[in-house]
């Protein structure tokens, strides 16, 4: 079996979904602008830098959606899909997931931003398979169903993505020596899974990814 797996953010997209997310909540008065930006901020240069606690950061993530309950939060991520994803999608991008699905590869996206966010992301690419952070819901007598802010099993972050796709393939009866798998991430933070992973490929890689795929001949795709 051959594997496709993708990171999203700034590997399919060139934007961060879950950053530009929290910018359009703010936009449509979700939040407050000034004090949002700033902690959205310090969020995403601890992302970077390799520090951030994601348990942490998805609470803030999904303090609006919470707040605005299941009906609100979803209208919203329409016009979100429609305003800010859509147009960002490159047809390079599209291209290379239809290039592994059409050579019969399985393709799975592989995100460290929540379920909520990015399924219908994935879906756009025409992706049905996505690994990203599941988040709890209150399913509690008289609860709404809803997202509570914590995180659901692994989160698919940094060394959790190895975890995520081992019981992804278990799931299916699979191990890692029953497939060939190609890895696309920009991020340092996936450093872990390029090395349990056949073909590792540095997409438009951050400046410590690039360095590490030069260092140990990796394939570098600068696809944007």
């Amino acid at each position: 079996m051959k594997l496709a797996l993708f990171d999203l953010d700034h590997t399919l997209l060139p934007i961060d979904s879950d950053y530009a997310w929290g910018v359009f909540t703010s936009t449509i008065g979700w939040t407050d602008p000034v004090d949002f930006s700033r902690r959205n901020d310090e969020f995403f240069a601890h992302y970077q830098a390799g520090t951030l606690d994601i348990h942490d950061y998805v609470r803030f993530a999904t303090a609006a959606v919470r707040r605005q309950g299941a009906i609100n939060s979803e209208a919203a991520h329409a016009d979100f899909m429609r305003t800010v994803v859509l147009p960002a999608i490159q047809p390079q991008a599209v291209a290379l997931v239809r290039q592994h699905q059409q050579a019969g590869d399985e393709v799975v996206i592989i995100t460290a931003t929540n379920e909520f966010v990015t399924r219908p992301i994935a879906q756009a690419f025409g992706v049905q398979e996505l690994i990203a952070v599941e988040l709890e819901r209150d399913t509690s007598f008289g609860g709404a169903g809803w997202i509570t802010g914590e995180i659901r099993g692994v989160p698919s972050f940094r060394e959790g993505k190895v975890v995520r796709v081992a019981q992804w393939l278990a799931s299916r009866q699979l191990d890692w020596a029953d497939v060939e798998t190609t890895f696309y991430t920009d991020s340092i933070n996936d450093l872990s899974l390029m090395e349990n992973v056949t073909h590792p490929v540095a997409t438009n890689p951050d400046v410590r990814l690039r360095a590490i795929a030069v260092q140990r001949g990796w394939r570098i795709l600068d696809l944007f």
